[in-house]
């Protein structure tokens, strides 16, 4: 007796085992196995034409993420170039409003004037230009006499003396600016410290 892993032996007289199989129990008609050919023959066409739908359903979304990925791409870059061109009209519109003061710094420094009359002309260019620049929202940081603020201020030098508060702006060495509230250049101030106050 041959050896068993737990199963019935199947008792192979007359059959190819290697290409038929047995009948089930019970079925001892001959049409089952023919039919039971068919429709696996059936499935794997149904299974086939799935394949192919997923696929072509597939191949569609890989085509529209394909798409979007570009068109969104175009727009980033149709955003970007809107807001460089946005900066250049906004620096070209500062610039024009700056040509003035440079056609009269020109005018003073080929002026053959004497010192008064060239320093009267020269303070009017500056005037000028402060003027130009408050147009565009550029305001000078009030320092001199003013309490220390480090939001605004940049400390050079702390000066021992009696005759200031202490935290008192005494100098102001480089003006500093503002640009619609927003610190452009913090002043470069000396402050002064005073122990007795």
């Amino acid at each position: 007796m041959g050896k068993s892993n737990g199963k019935p032996e199947v008792k192979t007289h007359g059959l190819d085992v290697d290409h038929e199989l047995p009948p089930a129990d019970g079925d001892e008609s001959s049409s089952a196995p023919a039919q039971s050919g068919a429709a696996s023959a059936a499935e794997p066409t149904g299974v086939e034409a799935e394949l192919q739908r997923v696929k072509a359903e597939r191949d569609s979304l890989l085509d529209r993420l394909a798409r979007a990925q570009a068109e969104f791409e175009n727009a980033r870059r149709r955003a970007a170039k809107e807001q460089q061109d946005f900066r250049d009209f906004a620096m070209a519109d500062a610039i024009k409003s700056l040509l003035p003061v440079i056609d009269n710094f020109e005018r003073a420094l080929q002026s053959k004037s004497e010192a008064a009359d060239f320093r009267a002309g020269v303070e009017l260019i500056y005037k000028q230009l402060r003027d130009v620049l408050t147009k565009l929202g550029v305001q000078p940081i009030a320092a001199k006499g003013e309490q220390f603020d480090p939001h605004v201020h940049e400390a050079i030098e702390m000066v021992e003396t009696p005759d200031a508060a202490d935290h008192e702006v005494l100098e102001e060495w480089q003006r500093g600016y503002k640009y619609k509230d927003r610190l452009l250049r913090p002043a470069m101030v000396r402050v002064a410290k005073n122990s007795g106050k």
